[in-house]
């Protein structure tokens, strides 16, 4: 129950009341109801309705003994006497009427609808009760208007929302895509109605180029009820050198070096330009769009590459820094003239940090294969050496034994062979 029951003396059609009921009204106005001695009382709740929708009216009577029931508005006229209608105002209409129920709807439900509604039943002592109807009015109209249509990265802008004519004031939410932000509201009230105006100060970058701003309004009458803004942010472009050739590895002289730049900004960049910092572009560099080319890279070559871009807002660069290397070196296995053939290992290491170990390892195996030569070559001449030195020592012994073979008797070989004159001098020839 949401009123307050009153008596009232009289069953007309709503007219002045005599001269103590104002008296007894006051007395008996914080009793929600009044009822008879038998049990008999008046139900009835109150009513919240949107602008334009329908509201409908309920008067109830408990243990009811075929008493009049009749609804008063606001300025307690009649509008039904049971089921007769004595005020002309088509929007009522009688949606259900008995001994125990008077329901009344009201169609295009307005403002000047809003207020007490009594219902009133005819016992002794009468009671009454009543109902309020409270109108509730959504925004009229829900606009964002922007501090500037395109901002730039790093600046600060001002939006705001403004939610006209509604009742009860409304609240207003922002949003940054899915992100809630905190803005400043001000309300404003005309008459019955309410405008409220929701400041948001917003500092943009890159990133929000794009994202809708949205505004929200929370308000009983009206759900979902939203507006946005898309930003549109420039900013400066946004720059990066990629190394087309070689894909992977160092680069090495003698061979060719392909860079592109790529540069994404807002406008988009029209001005792109390569550049040697600290130093001139070499003249055998070929630059072609976006695309910088070296054909036959030397160490002349060294130094910092740079690519610029600019647009309307500002100028960016990226940087490419490049290091020359020696060529691979691969050191051939030695050629002899024997069946033997002696491999030398060889070990380059592809990569800037192992260079120079790279070239101490080929120094290495020069000298182990140099060694290796040599002592096979000492090995040759040494077995060269001990056919001669034992070819020539039998010999020596063969002749010497010849006296001996002739001999007809042992004693005569052992003289022969000894050193008989003629054997001695037969060696002397020999030797000579």
């Amino acid at each position: 129950m949401a009123g307050r029951a009153q008596p009232s003396g009289t069953a007309g059609s709503g007219g002045g009341a005599p001269g103590l009921l104002p008296l007894l009204l006051l007395l008996l106005s914080a009793a929600a109801i009044i009822p008879r001695g038998d049990g008999q009382n008046l139900v009835t709740e109150d009513v919240t309705v949107v602008e334009g929708d329908v509201a409908t009216i309920s008067c109830r009577v408990k243990n009811s003994d075929d008493s009049v029931i009749q609804l008063l508005n606001p300025n307690r006229q009649t509008i039904y006497f049971r089921d007769f209608r004595p005020l002309k105002d088509s929007r009522f209409q009688l949606v259900n009427f008995s001994n125990s129920e008077l329901r009344v709807s009201l169609t295009n439900v307005s403002i000047s609808d809003e207020g007490r509604y009594f219902c009133q039943l005819y016992t002794d002592p009468p009671q009454e009760i009543y109902t309020t109807i409270t109108v509730l009015v959504p925004p009229r109209n829900l606009v964002i208007d922007i501090e500037k249509e395109t901002a730039v990265e790093g600046e600060e802008i001002e939006l705001n929302c403004t939610a006209m004519a509604s009742r009860p004031a409304t609240t207003i939410r922002w949003f940054k895509g899915n992100k809630e932000l905190t803005g400043k509201s001000e309300v404003e009230r005309w008459s019955d109605m309410y405008t409220v105006t929701s400041q948001l100060l917003l500092r943009v970058g890159r990133e929000d180029d794009g994202v809708p701003v949205i505004c929200l309004v929370d308000h009983p009458a009206v759900k979902d009820l939203q507006t946005q803004r898309y930003l549109e942010v420039m900013y400066k472009p946004q720059v990066r050198v990629s190394q087309n050739y070689p894909l992977q590895g160092l680069t090495r002289e003698g061979e060719p070096l392909e860079l592109t730049c790529t540069a994404f900004g807002k406008p988009q960049p029209t001005d792109m330009r390569w550049l040697r910092v600290d130093d001139e572009m070499p003249q055998h560099v070929v630059v072609s769009g976006s695309n910088l080319l070296i054909s036959n890279l030397n160490k002349t070559d060294n130094g910092t590459y740079r690519c610029e871009a600019s647009n309307a807002v500002g100028k960016s660069h990226a940087d490419y820094m490049l290091f020359v290397y020696d060529p691979p070196t691969t050191i051939p296995p030695p050629t002899t003239t024997t069946t033997t053939t002696t491999t030398i290992p060889t070990t380059i290491t592809d990569s800037r940090a192992g260079e120079e170990g790279a070239i101490r390892s080929v120094d290495h195996a020069v000298v182990g294969g140099v060694v290796a030569v040599v002592v096979f070559a000492m090995l040759c001449l040494l077995i060269i050496l001990g056919r001669y030195f034992a070819r020539h020592k039998g010999t020596y012994f063969t002749h010497e034994a010849k006296g001996a073979d002739d001999a007809a008797d042992a004693d005569t070989a052992i003289i022969n062979a000894e050193g008989g004159q003629n054997n001695s001098e037969e060696k002397k020839e020999y030797f000579i």
